[in-house]
């Protein structure tokens, strides 16, 4: 991935500004879409929260500059190794010792039993669709802490001996080896100050409280818009009428302190506005999609990076359970011609008609331009399991006749449907390919109505907890860069969006766990490459893509490095603005 990053780099060249003057040389300001949905690292799952979690926490270890394989020490003194003893020779102990000196942004310092207390309140808290899996699996051996009937499972004795804490050493015991569990926590040990959160009302640590912060509401928790981490920078303000996120530099912090003293995040909508405060130079950078990077491409002292990303994009996911009660995406709510049932899409063949009716070429040629590749599957092209040679479902409208015809006994054809399909607002490539499904689903048979709607992100997100979404266009940026995040993401009972969207094929469960635990590469592979073919037969979503993120900035923007696993790109605490010469060649991009 490395190599990858700096061929892109090395071939955009760069021209000479003409700008004399840097607007707001402290502060770096970012216009996106979407709102974010919680602060609390322990409930948000979604790239626009932890795009600010990862500048206010810090993890024990970290990856290093733009690669996603090789680990530096971060909060933890050392990277644990078998070589350095830190590792136990059957891989189920990992040793940490914790840094000394680092200061929570309140002035408290950092110690091993805060580490203990984050990555156990992490596991309990187990919100529904959230990201306690990501912990739990591995240092719990389950996925979950309840039950398929809601009933509490997990074993907390067990799962506090786990993790003990020796001074400033902490060491973690896993339920088995765990390959992977190093790249997890570079991205999911965010580090919160225990005495704050328990004196603000959050979980104190003990068996006995542990089960009423268990899948808690996220307004609930003082987190949700609070947060006191080591990072960089210390969250400021959230204003939720703007959407406008406000972080100041922690003056404290153990590194040197960073070198802007403001982030600014600007929630906006509408690209002409945000491609106008670019040019003006009132921001520093902004989202833009694949589809209208062109017309970014020359705007006068800006310039364009290409960030390779670690997803799996274009996935329009189905809804195995409906819930359909006050449900306006789901109209009636019956096979009525007006609504959708909640089982809808447990009919094979009523996934098999949207997924001929549908062409991901469409979506990679068109929308993205032929940026983006076909990921044939829900493991992304550059990691093991992916199957070069696993057919693709081409669109084919005489096919999805065939299947709707067959959909619930005949029933479906004749009577039809009516649907919404959401989008989130402002997300011009989820609204374009949205569009284009509505647009041949409703070809196939007049009596056939989908409604495309934006929606505000965060709505979007809770909507989708309570499992109002008949089917949506998703993407998943890697949690960690390892095959088990994607298949176990989509095809694992306890999978963040499995879960979410009721697909529950026991095979596949199996499968998923079974290649997680297999240590020789080829064998995994094979696993990898059979859950692909049953994910293909069974069609429990559309397969989707793999892209790559153009990203406009000024060029006064200086130390950025892509990395295709940080969310939503930045990292700040390496950024500063310059119009010095020699920043100016090291700067990367093309110029707009």
């Amino acid at each position: 991935m490395k190599s990858l990053i700096s061929l892109i780099l090395a071939a955009l060249p760069l021209c000479a500004s003409n700008v004399t003057t840097i607007k707001n040389p402290d502060t770096f300001v970012y216009a996106t879409i979407g709102d974010i949905d919680s602060l609390d690292p322990a409930y948000a799952y979604d790239t626009a929260s932890h795009q600010i979690i990862f500048q206010i926490y810090e993890q024990l270890v970290m990856f290093k500059g733009s690669s996603v394989k090789e680990l530096v020490p971060h909060l933890a003194l050392e990277v644990p190794t078998r070589e350095n003893g830190l590792i136990s020779a059957d891989g189920t102990s990992y040793t940490f010792n914790v840094r000394k000196g680092v200061k929570f942004h309140d002035g408290a310092e950092l110690t091993a039993d805060d580490v203990k207390y984050s990555l156990m309140r992490f596991m309990i808290a187990d919100r529904a669709g959230g990201p306690s899996a990501l912990l739990l699996e591995p240092i719990a051996g389950d996925t979950a802490t309840r039950d398929k009937n809601g009933n509490i499972a997990l074993d907390f004795k067990k799962l506090n001996e786990r993790i003990r804490v020796e001074g400033s050493k902490l060491t973690i015991r896993l339920a088995k080896p765990y390959a992977p569990f190093l790249s997890v926590l570079a991205m999911w040990t965010y580090c919160i100050n225990k005495k704050w959160a328990v004196a603000n009302g959050e979980w104190d640590g003990t068996e006995a409280a542990w089960k009423k912060f268990n899948n808690p509401k996220k307004e609930n928790s003082y987190l949700f818009e609070h947060a006191n981490g080591s990072g960089a920078f210390m969250f400021e303000s959230w204003d939720k009428n703007t959407k406008q996120i406000t972080l100041v530099r922690h003056e404290g912090y153990w590194r040197t302190p960073a070198k802007l003293k403001r982030i600014v995040i600007k929630k906006i909508d509408e690209f002409a506005t945000r491609r106008l405060l670019l040019e003006k130079g009132d921001v520093d950078s902004i989202y833009v999609s694949s589809q209208l990077e062109p017309q970014v491409a020359n705007i006068p002292d800006v310039k364009i990076v290409q960030v390779p990303v670690l997803d799996v994009s274009a996935v329009f996911q189905f809804n195995w359970k409906i819930n359909t009660k006050g449900n306006p995406y789901a109209g009636s709510g019956k096979l009525d011609g007006n609504g959708i049932p909640a089982d809808f899409f447990t009919d094979k063949d009523v996934r098999l008609g949207f997924s001929y009716a549908y062409d991901q070429n469409v979506t990679v040629n068109q929308i993205y331009r032929g940026t983006a590749r076909l990921a044939r599957g829900v493991i992304p092209p550059d990691l093991i399991g992916y199957n070069n040679n696993q057919p693709i479902r081409q669109a084919a409208p005489q096919k999805a006749v065939e299947h709707f015809k067959k959909a619930f006994g005949g029933k479906l054809w004749q009577t039809g449907f009516k649907m919404v399909l959401p989008f989130n607002a402002g997300n011009d490539i989820r609204q374009t390919a949205s569009n284009i499904f509505k647009k041949n689903i409703e070809f196939i048979n007049p009596k056939f109505r989908v409604d495309v709607r934006p929606i505000q992100w965060s709505t979007l997100l809770t909507d989708e907890s309570h499992n109002k979404l008949p089917m949506r266009y998703t993407a998943w940026l890697a949690d960690f860069p390892d095959p088990h995040n994607f298949a176990f993401t989509y095809l694992h009972k306890d999978g963040a969006q499995s879960n979410r969207y009721g697909y529950n094929n026991p095979a596949a469960t199996k499968l998923v766990e079974r290649a997680v635990l297999e240590t020789d590469p080829k064998e995994r592979e094979k696993l990898y490459f059979e859950l692909t073919r049953l994910a293909y037969e069974e069609a429990p979503f559309i397969f989707g893509i793999s892209t790559r993120q153009p990203l406009p900035m000024r060029l006064w923007v200086q130390g950025f490095t892509p990395n295709p696993i940080i969310p939503d790109y930045f990292y700040w605490y390496s950024i500063h603005k310059s119009l010095d010469s020699e920043a100016a060649k090291k700067s990367t991009g093309k110029r707009g």
